[in-house]
């Protein structure tokens, strides 16, 4: 229960770097606390997305991964922050983003930020 709550605070940190920075990614809302609820939110929509549909996707792109050398992991990634986008908006969550390539940015900034926050917080696998 732990490691899912690290993790679930590690999305929603990194989202909240993705939208800072980029401005295609927006977060709304009327007030801080319903920002931060609805970060929230969307973090655990991203993580049940990545862990559902991404190791389908994986699997069936593999060849794909084989011949860029990893690079389609930046397409993935992107497919599964639009995903998360059309999620939120199917249940009424004020996260969108706008475009393939914001997508692709944004992917490539939440997977830094999610790695740097893993290797700082506990990791408790008991």
């Amino acid at each position: 229960m732990m490691n899912f709550l690290v993790k679930t605070i590690a999305n929603a940190a990194a989202l909240a770097v993705a939208i800072w920075l980029l401005a295609d990614i927006t977060l709304t809302g009327d007030s801080s606390g319903r920002k931060a609820w609805t970060l929230v939110l969307v973090a655990l929509v991203f993580g049940v997305v990545n862990v559902l549909v991404k190791p389908l996707v994986r699997l069936l792109t593999l060849p794909l991964y084989v011949l860029t050398l990893g690079l389609f992991t930046l397409v993935v990634n992107a497919l599964m922050l639009l995903l998360t986008s059309w999620l939120a908006d199917k249940l009424d969550l004020s996260f969108h983003v706008e475009g393939f390539w914001t997508a692709v940015l944004g992917g490539l900034i939440i997977s830094v930020v999610s790695w740097a926050l893993n290797l700082v917080l506990p990791d408790s696998r008991d």
